[in-house]
């Protein structure tokens, strides 16, 4: 039977490269036309536009290889279905049972492929891409928008507008709170430089004190900040929670927590990342009941219809699952997992009506 395996992984694997290539050149090209508008701004030139969008792929195709694995997996064995080859390994005595096994082969060398993107590859290339684009366009980046970078460690709270290109932030606030939560202090940096072992050296610092005598204003050349903020914590929050790692996420909202800030999104980025990796699993399952089926008598451009229908299906249903998340205050995890555990349960339906 492993000669049996083999075939039917390495069919599957074959369509789902194609499909995921098709997709990836589609889903490139729709991302370098959008960035037309923003070509010619500083350094930002066509070659560095299309480099941004290159180092943009592993970000993209870890969020469609579900689409690509249900596309795929109707193609691959679909095209078995309809040369009779199925029809061979049924009549030589192998159940769809065992078929289906190949197929999880298939599925968990996807989804082990999904989740090495998902953890090492996206995030990685797609910070580069942010940060080189962002160099190329400006010599002062903002990384946060207009509101700047917000983040709260203990009793202060910092705002970063802009980072240089050097590595250095500048126009930093500091809030500095009381234990009742009144505000003690607001500070202003010109400019901040992370410490080679731990806090910030602040540099053109200005700082208004209040009391009940008044406000007193303070200004020093340069004034040490003891923080557990880093410069590399400052661009994993302001970053995209769609776009970051697993183990970052998971940082981030431990983070938050310990200092009473709000942590939904980034609940909800962390489980629907995860959901998504098993969704890969899923997705390949959804082949069977069809190339069993109607399937078996259409050719490769119905079958990949129906795969893209179902595919796109998924998609909507994910944004919009995102999007009552945060909207309407509803429970993350739950709500990650609801597109996964649907198309489980579409898979687990379908298989069990198979005879």
């Amino acid at each position: 039977m492993r000669v049996l395996d083999r075939y039917i992984v390495k069919t599957l694997l074959a369509a789902v490269t194609v499909v995921t290539v098709v997709l990836l050149v589609l889903l490139g090209l729709f991302l370098f036309i959008s960035q037309q508008g923003e070509i010619g701004t500083g350094g930002y030139t066509s070659s560095k536009a299309l480099w941004y969008v290159l180092l943009n792929i592993p970000d993209q195709l870890f969020q469609f290889l579900p689409i690509s694995a249900m596309i795929g997996g109707l193609i691959g064995l679909g095209g078995l279905a309809r040369g009779s080859e199925l029809t061979v390994m049924r009549a030589s005595g192998v159940s769809i049972r065992r078929i289906g096994l190949s197929a999880a082969i298939a599925g968990l060398g996807l989804s082990l492929l999904a989740l090495l993107v998902s953890e090492f590859a996206a995030p990685t290339l797609g910070q580069l891409a942010r940060e080189q684009k962002a160099l190329a366009k400006f010599a002062n980046i903002s990384f946060a928008g207009q509101g700047g970078a917000w983040v709260r460690d203990g009793d202060l709270i910092l705002k970063v507008e802009h980072q240089s290109g050097d590595g250095a932030f500048g126009g930093l606030l500091v809030f500095d709170l009381s234990p009742s939560n009144t505000l003690v202090s607001v500070g202003r940096a010109a400019s901040a430089l992370e410490q080679p072992r731990s806090g910030w050296a602040l540099s053109g610092y200005a700082e208004s004190q209040f009391s009940d005598a008044g406000v007193q204003v303070n200004r020093e050349p340069v004034r040490r900040l003891d923080t557990r903020i880093s410069g590399a914590f400052l661009g994993v929050a302001t970053a995209d929670p769609t776009q970051m790692s697993v183990r970052a996420l998971r940082s981030l909202i431990t983070y938050l927590r310990s200092n009473g800030q709000e942590t939904r999104g980034f609940e909800f980025a962390l489980w629907s990342r995860i959901a998504k990796v098993v969704a890969v699993f899923f997705a390949i399952f959804l082949a069977l009941p069809f190339v069993f089926g109607s399937v078996r008598s259409g050719g490769a451009s119905a079958r990949a219809a129906q795969g893209l229908v179902l595919g796109l299906a998924y998609f909507l249903l994910e944004k919009m699952v995102e999007s009552g998340t945060l909207a309407f205050g509803l429970n993350p995890i739950l709500l990650a997992w609801a597109p996964t555990m649907l198309l489980a349960i579409l898979v687990g339906a379908l298989i069990l009506r198979l005879r």
